[in-house]
């Protein structure tokens, strides 16, 4: 057995709040450790005779937090290894050990392992001071957050936030650059820097944006947003839209989206989807924006159909998505490696044939072709068949041969149309279609995108012709072809122009 790491609390910064317990104890040691001096108990205890070795040279030695404190406990446990049994390492960490103090927990995960005992002896936490000197209840709801580790997701504007380890001026910035995302620029918040300690307390309310031009900012700094049930607050949230869209299904919300189902909206899926497309199309992201947002309330509207009948909500159709996305990306949140995009989709591919096992399917027994969606646009999913076909080595060695079948195909196209039999023509006429496919899918070509490009293209050269007309004060159907032509020239040479 190695010696044992006690932890122990050396409170919010007042001296006096230090228990005669812990100070025995820390006068009887002979093995101190402090994480930082940076704090107003440690200097006074060396003031009195109790010395310690700080880890402050390790911040200036690391690159980040978590690697300074992952540091610390190696250096901890290292130390403790080398003592007998009956000897003890104290660790004082400012606060209370269990509250926002990383190498703590840290030290929790690894001491079982190493067979190092390890005790906490708690300190009062700037928690504690922070509910009396803030003036707020945490009954009414509260969230503690890292200043490191925030996004505009993790607030939640219906609780008193405090946000801790605001080191300085940069932090400061970076936290109120994630508050802006939800708050709006005035917002009322105050900022504490070394609350309960006498001499050295300062509280500070200001409006949002002036957040990091307030002075002061240290170790024993921290951030309170104040609770507040205005609404106006959660509109960018997705716990909003889940229970706006659920006000609306439900019998005081409106008759037609109670009266929907899978069914009756299922084209608005389509629809939608297309409007987005078109958004990309027209590189127009204020556009798209709204688009994305009509998609959104589709599935938004869909997962709540199901939620009402206790199958799924939302919340599992993104834990679904997070889990899927994890998975299928070893090379990002996994051991495997991935150098360019091809070997990522093949570990893409890997893990979604690992999940069909796991779900009791043998992807060696399905059809190469499985997996397309049935309702596909036809020159989309010809797109997809013909890819998972060649994947097995169904297809052609050169493109010299899709240009013959492509001939080929033309050939028993015209001699179909000569039959005048209409069956025959529209099978003949996909055979070509697809042939068409073919070639596109040999250079490099998505057939679906460049056919969008050429109708986009037609539809601005014919705009042209019959915006030209209209100055002359014609339409095409008072026009003649040629007139039309010779339009439809003129707006292609502007384009090359």
């Amino acid at each position: 057995m190695s010696g044992s790491i006690t932890v122990m609390g050396l409170g919010s910064g007042n001296p006096e709040h230090l228990t005669l317990g812990s100070l025995r104890k820390l006068k009887e040691a002979q093995q101190r450790y402090v994480r930082t001096k940076e704090h107003p108990v440690v200097g006074w205890l060396e003031e009195t005779g109790v010395g310690f070795t700080s880890f402050d040279a390790v911040y200036e030695a690391k690159e980040d937090f978590p690697s300074v404190y992952a540091e610390i406990v190696e250096r901890l446990i290292e130390r403790a290894n080398r003592l007998p049994e009956e000897q003890e390492i104290i660790y004082a960490v400012p606060g209370h050990p269990m509250v926002a103090e990383a190498t703590v927990k840290l030290l929790r995960e690894r001491c079982p392992a190493e067979r190092i005992p390890l005790n906490i002896i708690g300190g009062e936490s700037f928690l504690d001071v922070a509910f009396a000197r803030l003036g707020f209840d945490p009954i009414e709801g509260f969230q503690l957050l890292d200043a490191s580790d925030i996004s505009a997701g993790t607030f939640n504007p219906r609780l008193h936030t405090l946000i801790g380890q605001v080191y300085d001026e940069f932090t400061a910035s970076d936290v109120k650059l994630s508050l802006m995302d939800i708050y709006p620029d005035n917002y009322e918040i105050t900022v504490g820097h070394a609350l309960g300690v006498e001499g050295s307390e300062q509280i500070v309310t200001v409006p949002l944006y002036e957040l990091d031009r307030v002075s002061g900012f240290g170790n024993l700094s921290l951030v309170y947003v104040p609770a507040s049930m205005d609404d106006a607050l959660r509109i960018r949230t997705l716990d909003r839209l889940h229970e706006i869209v659920s006000i609306l299904r439900s019998p005081g919300g409106c008759p037609w989206d109670r009266e929907q189902t899978h069914q009756s909206i299922r084209k608005n899926l389509i629809e939608e989807t297309y409007e987005v497309l078109e958004t990309i199309d027209e590189d127009d992201p204020d556009h798209m924006r709204e688009e994305l947002g009509d998609l959104l309330l589709q599935i938004m509207l869909h997962s709540q159909m199901e939620e009402e009948v206790g199958t799924f909500s939302v919340f599992d159709v993104i834990q679904e998505l997070n889990e899927k996305l994890i998975y299928r990306h070893p090379h990002v949140f996994g051991e495997l490696s991935a150098d360019d995009a091809e070997a990522a989709l093949r570990n893409w591919d890997a893990m979604k044939a690992e999940e069909k096992r796991r779900k009791g399917i043998e992807p060696e027994r399905l059809s190469a072709l499985s997996g397309v969606p049935r309702d596909l646009p036809a020159l989309m999913k010809a797109y997809k068949l013909q890819k998972k076909a060649a994947k097995v080595g169904f297809d052609w060695e050169h493109i010299d041969a899709v240009w013959a079948k492509l001939e080929e195909e033309v050939l028993e196209l015209r001699e179909a149309v000569k039959t005048k039999d209409l069956s025959e023509q529209t099978l003949e006429l996909g055979d070509v279609l697809f042939s068409v496919v073919n070639a596109a899918r040999f250079i490099g070509v998505d057939p679906e995108e460049a056919l969008s490009q050429t109708n986009s293209k037609f539809v601005r050269r014919f705009s042209y012709v019959e915006q030209r007309l209209h100055e002359a004060g014609k339409t095409p159907g008072t026009s003649s072809l040629v007139e039309m032509d010779h339009l439809w020239e003129q707006s292609k040479e502007n384009e090359r122009r």
